[in-house]
């Protein structure tokens, strides 16, 4: 149907960050007109003033044309059941799912409840990840709660929160420890995150009707950090967290993004059996990955892939390449994945052998043959 997919932002940040202050704002915007707030804990956001009538089983429909709904029962059913009430007519319209995950939530769940579903993945798309972080207790909570840094890794969207109350150097030294945790995400002051600054992350910008690759990936953003702060090669680069004085902090060295990139075709069947030994072996370590693929079956139409930790979002085709630039570029964020385990299995996948690192055919045979499996 002409109304689907429907974008779901994911809206999480650890316990005190500012969501639910945040979320109070945005739904006051235009922008959010027609949008279904999924509430992953009771809150205190402030509709009571906005009530026209309350309809069944938690769906509020406010004056402004805003739609609000906390979760009485799995998130998954809660979505189907926005579905069930679009198609049939219960529901007039519904421009945008924003879920607000719990501050204690790992949310690679709530990914994988919006991408893995066979259902859903067909009335929704995963637009983007905003993590709040506070600029007051931020550098605390990271070093404290694993959580919490799994949130700013993934997210597409970082927003400051409380910056009034820090000092400069507090937030210069907390911007700087998140860029080096998530060199491909934009930060945002919350005093100025309005919706048209943290919506629409995805790969297909609403504004211009066409796909953003290098916007979805974090390219521009992630490739400056690599270039400010390590040597690059062909293959790709992986940034390890741990550079300046972020060495002390416990849980940043853990995370890792890798850029890979791969100049021409890729068969197929290389790509898959990549994302299938990824998964198999290190699955629970892939916090995030994106990507686009030039395949040698069909170069004219790029593949792009999208996972959280085990599952991947059914593959899709873009109609043409939007930016004019081929090859295969992902980008992937993982926890204690073993030392240059992703890009010597991409390299033994590709053909660009690294050193050290065995042939296609050998890894095909024995697949332990990567160091690490």
């Amino acid at each position: 149907m002409a109304m689907f997919p429907i974008p779901v932002s994911v809206l999480t940040g650890f316990l005190g960050a500012g969501k639910t202050t945040l979320l109070n704002r945005l739904l006051k915007e235009p922008a959010l007109a027609d949008t279904a707030v999924i509430i992953n804990e009771y809150g205190e956001v402030a509709i009571d003033h906005l009530l026209v009538e309350q309809a069944s089983d938690g769906i509020i429909q406010l004056s402004d044309g805003c739609l609000c709904c906390t979760v009485r029962g799995e998130l998954v059913d809660t979505l189907a059941d926005l579905v069930d009430r679009l198609q049939t007519g219960r529901i007039a319209r519904l421009s945008r799912v924003v879920v607000e995950t719990t501050g204690l939530a790992d949310p690679a769940p709530v990914l994988q409840s919006i991408m893995g579903h066979p259902v859903l993945v067909q009335a929704f798309r995963l637009d983007g990840v905003v993590a709040l972080v506070d600029a007051v207790n931020g550098e605390a909570t990271l070093d404290a709660h694993v959580e919490a840094v799994k949130q700013a890794a993934v997210a597409d969207r970082l927003v400051l929160t409380k910056t009034e109350l820090a000092s400069p150097d507090e937030v210069e030294r907390l911007k700087a420890r998140l860029k080096a945790l998530n060199p491909g995400a934009r930060i945002v002051d919350a005093r100025d995150a309005h919706a048209s600054a943290l919506l629409d992350c995805g790969l297909y910008d609403p504004a211009s009707k066409t796909a953003d690759v290098r916007r979805w990936l974090g390219e521009e953003a992630a490739h400056a950090h690599a270039h400010g702060h390590h040597d690059h090669h062909d293959l790709g680069h992986d940034h390890a967290h741990h550079e300046h004085d972020h060495h002390a902090h416990r849980h940043d060295s853990r995370v890792r993004t890798h850029t890979l990139v791969h100049d021409g075709p890729v068969a197929y069947a290389a790509i898959e059996m990549f994302l299938d030994l990824l998964r198999s072996a290190h699955g629970d370590k892939l916090l995030r990955m994106k990507g686009i693929v030039e395949l040698k079956e069909d170069p004219s139409r790029p593949l792009v892939v999208h996972g959280v930790q085990r599952l991947l979002h059914p593959p899709a085709r873009l109609p043409a390449w939007p930016d004019g630039q081929r090859g295969t570029r992902l980008v992937l964020i993982t926890l204690d994945m073993p030392q240059d385990y992703v890009r010597r299995l991409f390299s033994a996948l590709t053909d660009s052998p690294a050193p050290d690192t065995p042939d296609r055919a050998a890894l095909t045979q024995n697949p332990l043959a990567i160091p690490g499996l």
